[in-house]
């Protein structure tokens, strides 16, 4: 196989969650199980950090690698879904895996599944044995693994983790985690462990008693996070006063301070386990951890006059944040290019859009993937919700369009589905 033809065998013959909806979507964990056995146990062969929650996950899963890469550790890194490239979900020390890694794992599995019939595992399924299989051939030191959706049946849930991280709960999901906040919250405490310390990023009145009865359950060991005290800029956010001394964040957007106190709460675990992290290497991966991973979507700015920002928020609390960074920055003049998959939940989104008063201009885009919401159904929906727009399929244009719209000191946010930024190409947006 080539590299293209194996992505094309992973998307086109199994069952894919970012392109199918939930159609695609298998919970449960004796499919990711039997996988593991056929690969020979990789889950088992590494120290890992397990990080559940609605909205954070990936800046914080990325955050702990830097950190640790720059203790000097060999460090895995599993997260989803990719932006530009499949290799994203899998990197070793910042690098993502190889292409020839892929097509010897696919090849692999291509033969295998001849022998096994009935094994049918999906996409996600598939993939993260791919990743644990990469990360015990690379001999990693510390594996961080972020779930897909959930906790408790997610197909990363088979690992046996060194320290479980939940960053925060939102709604997002509803259809498979629950429609209540304490309903997610219980899913995502699955991935609380016998034993095995856990930190909570933000916890509130709702959902704090669900994770308390799991830890007891588990005998567990429950830290919540101690907020840190940020000054947030536009290139980067500093942290005056932290337990690891000054920090400065290469992440910016208010709510990285929210990212950043679980990531601080996470490595003083750490540490407590025995776990050799100092001063130097936090500082050091909190100030260069876009460089050190490849983490892209968050609050990224990639124009000036006017500023152009890319977010992945796709959800209420994603949405809800952006609104605080907006307030925060005191821009006058926003025009904001959208769009999102067609089984998204939008009402709060819309909700939170009307909240934002500097909005002036807004242009509807649709994702290049099968389950993207069309433009001019978004722009229904919209109008439906007292919000009123323009419709611009390809999102370039649309970028082009927004740019044109505000003053030189306004401000142009992208945001919505990870598809929608994939998207793009103009802006020195590209692939790594």
């Amino acid at each position: 196989m080539t590299y293209e033809e194996a992505l094309e065998f992973l998307y086109n013959s199994l069952p894919v969650f970012h392109r199918e909806g939930a159609g695609a979507y298998k919970p449960g964990l004796d499919t990711s199980r039997r996988l593991d056995a056929l690969w020979g146990f990789p889950s088992h062969r590494f120290p890992a950090i397990h990080i559940a929650g609605t909205n954070g996950k990936g800046s914080t899963a990325h955050t702990l690698a830097a950190i640790l890469q720059c203790q000097g550790y060999k460090t895995g890194l599993y997260t989803s879904p990719h932006i530009f490239d499949f290799g994203e979900r899998i990197r070793v020390d910042g690098a993502k895996i190889p292409r020839e890694a892929v097509v010897a794992f696919v090849e692999k599995w291509a033969r295998l599944s001849k022998q096994h019939p009935a094994l049918t595992p999906s996409f996600f399924e598939l993939t993260s044995t791919m990743a644990f299989a990469w990360f015990a051939q690379c001999g990693v030191d510390f594996a961080v693994i972020e779930t897909g959706l959930g906790g408790r049946l997610d197909s990363t849930n088979i690992i046996s983790p060194i320290l479980s991280v939940i960053t925060n709960i939102s709604l997002d999901h509803t259809q498979f985690l629950g429609d209540t906040r304490a309903k997610i919250a219980s899913e995502k405490a699955g991935i609380i462990k016998e034993g095995v310390p856990v930190v909570i990023g933000e916890t509130d009145a709702e959902i704090q008693p669900v994770f308390e009865q799991e830890a007891v359950k588990k005998e567990a060991p429950l830290f919540v996070a101690a907020p840190v005290e940020a000054e947030v800029g536009e290139d980067f956010n500093f942290y005056p006063s932290t337990p690891f001394g000054p920090l400065r964040g290469q992440l910016t957007g208010t709510y990285q301070k929210l990212n950043t106190a679980t990531v601080l709460a996470a490595v003083e675990r750490l540490r407590a386990e025995g776990v050799e992290i100092s001063d130097e290497a936090v500082a050091r991966g909190l100030s260069s951890v876009v460089t050190l991973t490849g983490l892209q979507g968050r609050w990224t700015r990639v124009g000036t006059n006017p500023t152009t920002v890319i977010d992945t928020g796709h959800n209420e609390g994603g949405w809800k944040r952006i609104s605080e960074q907006i307030a925060a920055s005191g821009v006058k003049e926003v025009a904001l290019v959208c769009g999102f998959v067609a089984d998204k939940d939008l009402t709060h989104i819309f909700d939170t859009v009307r909240s934002i008063p500097a909005i002036r201009n807004i242009y509807f885009s649709t994702p290049s993937t099968p389950r993207g919401l069309q433009a001019s159904e978004l722009a229904r929906k919209a109008s439906e919700a007292g919000i009123e727009g323009m419709v611009v399929p390809d999102v370039n244009e649309a970028v082009a369009l927004a740019r044109a719209s505000v003053a030189s000191d306004g401000l142009v946010l992208v945001a919505g589905s990870n598809f929608l930024i994939a998207d793009l190409n103009l802006l020195g947006v590209s692939p790594e």
